[in-house]
């Protein structure tokens, strides 16, 4: 672009960015440092700190940091923090980004609050000897996707700063930044851990697939809002390369957040994969990602329509509550006639019973290991019994039948018309009890069967495939036999580096009266379309990976959901129904 293209791009970059970036879009043609760069006569200067060492959670790599305190910071009350990568570049009072200084000038005229800034170099691995090669971790660490990294800051850099200062705990007064792939490592720290981090600033980031970045601009447009502010600056000169073209990977990331309903400034230039326009704007960027402080940065509220699909799942008036909790491990809902839930804590072996109310009982002591529930036509409550081995029903006063005896089993769903089908895990098996009392198998070419459903008018039996990227269908027989089985519904797979390989985790699944099918997996509640695509992804109501799901309530229209030690509800505008009454799904349309 031109001197003369640029000037008449200015107003639509103004509307863009704002207020706060005029000044730096003005300067767009030389992108000349911005007159709070430079130290400022009268402005009181921090000092930044230096050390090395070594991390844990990156077995024997070494890396350098620099904390900077301004001068302000007298310990009386925790102070914001700005967490920087490639932090060797941004502690540097010399060349593009002079980060000391713009934490000093902004803070002396009140554009930002008293904040802390971290600065961290990726790690190396030394060489074990003079004539072999160390192991530069900068990409592993940085472009990789997963929560690894954010979990290295949270556990490692963040504590060990805050032994010798007062740091604040609170998400909305922290913030992560970085440029080129050190900026895609700040987007996913602040993905991955919106307990940790509100604000996200990102120069030049590395958002194409040098480690599978460029697939951000999906899970964000499908997954439930995140309380988060985002920065973004790039150039269309910028690096097009064998991982893709990185300024259109920044439009595509641009694009997602504002779809999403985030509160997201992209700001474009003509620079190329430096820090030219990034220095020029940062002083007026830092401004950005820090005004209205200290009012806290909330959760989005998108609106709903045909291109919004999470907006229309989330009841906006509802998040997650905790129903129960205290348990060992919570897994197995199960819905009766009446609208209470069932659930199981594994670890000591007893059902629960949640009543429309929401108290809670222990239905049945010493359950033998059960793990699966499901409520069948005759009211009864059979049970995937896999501790011995076998598989139950229970009567409403909980006296116990055995159904099948000598059988692994983890999950299961009974038909309307009592044809039962369960999991076996431990031998990659699928199999089903038919109507006379029989056992089948189904299936054993699953690498971990999990979850078990019926589709709402009992079509295909669903299985989740915990170790892959698969929800399998099967097309029910007229005896209740599946056939035609194929790994048909597809799940967004989270790049874990503590994670097998491909595990999505996936595990309980429920469908809803219009035919969604809802998974729990590690992302969160992840909804399926009919033709098998991810359409909406609901965040986790914790830390800990959904185990199960379930509609319940008078209605049907509140989500329980078991993770961890925990179980929780959620109202939804959708409605579930009870699986033991089949419904025909409404006629479905690409």
């Amino acid at each position: 672009m031109d001197r003369k293209s640029l000037r008449a791009s200015r107003p639509t970059a103004l509307v863009l960015c704002g207020i706060a970036v005029i000044a730096a879009a003005l300067r767009a043609d030389t992108y000349s440092l911005s007159p709070d760069s430079p130290p400022q006569p009268g402005v009181p200067q921090g000092s930044p700190t230096h050390r090395s060492w070594r991390s844990k959670i990156f077995p024997g790599t070494t890396r350098d940091d620099w904390v900077y305190v301004p001068a302000q910071y007298d310990g009386s009350k925790p102070a914001c923090v700005t967490m920087f990568q490639n932090g060797g570049g941004f502690v540097s009072e010399k060349g593009s980004w002079r980060t000391p200084v713009v934490l000093d000038n902004p803070l002396h005229q009140g554009a930002i609050p008293l904040t802390i800034g971290i600065f961290i170099n990726p790690g190396m691995l030394p060489a074990p000897s003079p004539t072999r090669h160390g192991r530069f971790n900068r990409s592993y660490e940085y472009d990789g996707l997963g929560n690894c990294y954010a979990q290295f800051l949270m556990a490692e850099s963040f504590p060990e700063v805050a032994k010798d200062y007062k740091l604040s705990g609170d998400p909305n007064d922290r913030a992560i930044a970085g440029s080129s792939s050190g900026s895609i490592a700040a987007f996913t720290g602040a993905w991955e851990r919106p307990d940790a981090f509100h604000r996200a600033m990102s120069f030049i980031g590395s958002f194409t697939d040098l480690r599978g970045g460029e697939i951000y601009p999906s899970p964000i447009r499908k997954t439930e809002p995140l309380p988060l502010r985002v920065f973004l600056q790039d150039g269309y000169n910028d690096l097009n390369i064998y991982a893709g073209n990185r300024y259109l990977g920044a439009q595509e990331m641009a694009s997602a957040p504002q779809f999403a309903g985030y509160e997201v400034n992209p700001v474009t230039g003509s620079e190329g994969h430096n820090g030219k326009q990034g220095g020029a704007i940062f002083p007026d960027a830092m401004s950005w990602l820090w005004k209205d402080y200290p009012t806290p940065i909330a959760k989005p509220a998108p609106v709903p329509g045909p291109r919004n699909f999470v907006a229309g799942i989330l009841d906006p008036s509802s998040d997650w509550e905790i129903v129960s909790e205290g348990h060992g491990f919570t897994i197995g809902p199960a819905v009766d006639r009446d609208g209470s839930v069932f659930f199981v804590d594994v670890p000591n072996s007893r059902i629960h019973k949640i009543d429309p109310s929401g108290k809670v009982s222990v239905f049945k002591e010493d359950a033998g290991k059960t793990s699966g529930l499901m409520f069948g036509p005759d009211g009864r409550l059979y049970a995937a019994q896999n501790g011995r081995q076998r598989i139950v029903a229970y009567s409403r006063d909980g006296k116990e039948t055995v159904i099948a005896e000598g059988v692994h089993s983890n999950d299961l769903a009974v038909s309307s018309r009592g044809v039962i089908y369960f999991s076996d895990p431990p031998d990659n098996r699928v199999r089903f009890i038919d109507a006379k009392g029989d056992k089948h198998v189904v299936d054993e070419g699953i690498a971990f069967p999990n979850g078990v459903c019926f589709s709402p008018d009992e079509s295909p039996p669903l299985v989740a495939d915990t170790m892959s990227k698969w929800v399998w269908s099967f097309q029910a027989q007229p005896d209740g036999s599946p056939a035609n089985g194929e790994p048909f519904y597809r799940r967004e797979i989270p790049d874990d580096a503590t994670a097998g390989p491909l595990r999505s985790g996936a595990d309980g699944m429920t469908f809803g009266t219009e035919d969604f099918l809802y998974v729990s997996t590690k992302r969160g509640i992840q909804i399926c379309d009919r033709p098998g695509h991810v359409a909406g992804i609901i965040g986790k109501p914790s830390a800990a990976e959904p185990s199960n799901v379930v509609f319940s309530g008078a209605d049907l229209h509140t989500l329980y959901v078991t993770a961890g030690d925990k179980v929780f509800r959620r109202r939804r505008r959708r409605q579930g129904f009870f699986p033991w009454t089949p419904v025909k799904p409404p006629n479905f349309s690409l």
